[in-house]
This record gives structure tokens, sequence and C-alpha cells, in this order.
């Protein structure tokens, strides 16, 4: 058995193979098992560092960029974060350090240690309710989180911006989910770092609410979106080639219509007629009418398209079973390559 170390930040005692991610909360642990399994496939073991104490070690796994530590072991890394909040995913000479490099950012991809892979997801579609039966009109499912810095391609922004149209415009068509939306949005500025502190000492001691349309965290995301007729699916960044994360998956699974906003080749990957296009309304208004447009008829329409997409091939490279078996495949290969030479 060759054993090899995988390293995830917070991580220790096998944790991200549990069947719920003690790190992350309600984050979905099935890549890494499905990931672990390939490679046990192939007479590869990979475990936290901890486990792997008193054996014998020949090789790293780094999940997203982290400092690294100087010893003489092969190196590969998942670099799936963005690069924006991980900025050590977007640096060619960190990169340099790894025999192979699994990333979906094209702005990487000639180079020579670099395999291009997509975000994985656990594709495995089901049937679904219909329109008629799903009694929330939208929803937006994310955590209350915030550039440190201005940032042009910025989507959290977006997010709040859709949150407050719906809040002051349509509040029984709209839901708000996750973490951190019982508090006022992050605060870097001085001022803003005062107004934040105001608003959350009126929600302690009073019945304000920062976010009225807020309805809890979530646990199970399908849950919801199984019962939501559409939901708004903004990346944290737009217009990032190949970017395209669970956030639309988890709708499309959930037979509920994404309105999506972030890759800006999003449809070279996932066909125009599974989601709705953000960037084709140049407001919140006029994509607020379309919805209120869209027929019972119209809506099943989506929802066969999305079946259609998601059993056929083109969806195999979200797949989490496509993403394990390229990194197994491609890490056993070249540790046998490195062995021969």
């Amino acid at each position: 058995m060759i054993y090899g170390n995988i390293i995830q930040d917070g991580h220790t005692n096998n944790s991200m193979f549990g069947t719920e991610d003690s790190v992350h909360l309600y984050n979905p642990t099935h890549t890494p098992r499905l990931l672990r399994k390939e490679f046990l496939n192939l007479g590869i073991e990979i475990n936290t560092p901890d486990i792997n104490a008193k054996k014998i070690i020949r090789f790293e796994l780094h999940v997203e960029g982290r400092p690294l530590e100087k010893n003489n072991l092969p190196k590969y890394l998942i670099a799936s974060e963005n690069p924006y909040i991980n900025k050590l995913n977007m640096s060619p000479d960190y990169y340099s350090n790894f025999q192979k490099v699994f990333t979906w950012n094209k702005a990487f991809f000639d180079l020579p240690n670099v395999t291009p892979i997509f975000v994985p997801n656990e594709i495995k579609w089901e049937p679904s309710p219909e329109f008629k039966d799903r009694s929330i009109f939208s929803c937006l499912i994310n955590a209350n989180k915030a550039f440190k810095e201005p940032l042009e391609r910025d989507l959290y922004q977006e997010r709040i911006s859709t949150i407050r149209w719906y809040e002051d415009n349509a509040p029984e068509l709209f839901h708000l989910y996750g973490m951190g939306w019982h508090k006022p949005p992050p605060a870097f500025t001085t001022t803003d770092k005062i107004l934040r502190r105001i608003g959350r000492l009126r929600s302690q001691l009073s019945s304000f609410k920062p976010f009225p349309s807020y309805k809890g965290e979530v646990k199970k995301k399908s849950e919801i979106l199984g019962n939501c007729k559409f939901s708004f699916c903004y990346e944290n960044v737009r217009d990032l080639p190949n970017y395209i994360t669970e956030k639309i998956f988890d709708s499309l699974l959930a037979g509920c219509v994404p309105i999506y906003w972030g890759a800006n080749n999003v449809k070279e990957h996932i066909p125009s007629s599974c989601f709705i296009d953000r960037r084709d309304f140049k407001n919140i208004d006029e994509l607020h009418d379309y919805l209120c447009s869209i027929t019972e008829h119209q809506h099943q329409t989506y929802q066969d398209n999305i079946k259609r997409f998601l059993e056929s091939d083109q969806a195999s490279k979200f797949d989490s079973k496509t993403f394990s078996k390229i990194i197994s495949t491609e890490i056993h290969n070249n540790l046998m390559t490195r062995k021969t030479s």
C-alpha cells in the first residue's frame, strides 16, 4: 500500500471523510469520500498527517493553496477556491512547487503541470415537485459574506442588492436562507463597522431584523430548493471562465430553475435552456417581471431541459466521479513514473 498525506486547513483525524464536515458546517463530504475510495482502488491510501504519523509517506495532496513545509515529498494541489479569496490559487510561482495542479482556472492551462478539472458535484437526477407544488416563488441560499476590499467583479454586493429589492418590492415572493443573515453585512471601514455594531445591538435588544426576508440556516439545501420555483445563484465574483460552483448545481438537481450570474462562459458548459442568465436583464425589476410571466408549462420545459442535461455526458465533467478519477489516476501515474525514472 502507498500512503499519502491529504492536507486541508482545519482537518485532522480524517475529518474530511466523515459523513458530516466538522470544519465547514453543512458542507457535503461526498467528493472527498469518493476521492479516497478511488485512491484505494489504485493501491493508495490518503489520510490526514496525524493518521499517517507512523507510516512511510510517498506524497502530499494539498486541498487549496496554503503555506508549504520544506521536505522532499512530491506535492500535488487541488485548487478549486476562487483566487480572489485564496490568493495562492492565482500564483504561477506557487504552482511551480507541485508535480501536478488540478484547477478549473483557464489562465493556467498552458502550464505543463496543470490538469483541468471542474468544481465537483454529486450529479444524481431524482424526480422533483412540479411548478404548482412549489410554494416558494424565489430564494437565495448563501452565507452573509463580503470582500474586504472593493472588487470590480464582486457579486456579494449584487446578492445584497437582490435581497433588498425583494424586501422593498415583493417580500412575499422571496425567502433568504444561509448563515449569518441575522447580522448586518460584514464591515471593514471604521464607519461601516460602527453602523454594523449599531445594527447588531438593535437586533439583540429588539425585534429588529437586519434582513427581514431571512428564514434561517439550511442543513439540506435540497429541502428548500425542492420547494422553490426559482433560486438566485450568484457566484462570489463574475466573469471568471470555468468558475462554475455548486450553487447552480444545487438548484438544478432540485428541479429549481436557477437565475445564474458568474462564469462568463457558463453557456459553453451548461445549456442556456436550463437556467435564466442574470446578464440578460438590465435590472432586478426587469428580471422579476420575466419571472412572473413564466407559466407552469414554461417552468416544466426548464425542468425537462435540466433533466436531459444532468443525464447527459455533458454534465459528467462536473461529476465527483470524474473529478476523483482524474486526480487519483494522474497522481498514481505520476508516482509510478517517478518510481521507474
